[in-house]
């Protein structure tokens, strides 16, 4: 069965409060998504990250659409 999809999708504010290893955002339609995990130390860090301050900024603001 073929199926064709056709969608327009306007964001005006997308707000992601957390991304951690096997996070997933997805906006639309997708197939199939299939899990994937690679974690890599290219830095050779011995110790954990900071952690981060108290007013980290939390959004991403988009441009108007045209």
């Amino acid at each position: 069965m073929n199926l064709t999809v056709h969608q327009t999708i306007t964001i005006h504010q997308l707000r992601v409060d957390s991304v951690a290893n096997s996070s997933v955002l997805q906006v639309g339609t997708a197939g199939s998504i299939a899990s994937n995990a690679q974690l890599f130390n290219t830095g050779g860090f011995t110790e954990p990250a900071p952690q981060l301050e108290e007013n980290p900024i939390n959004f991403v603001p988009l441009p108007n659409p045209h």
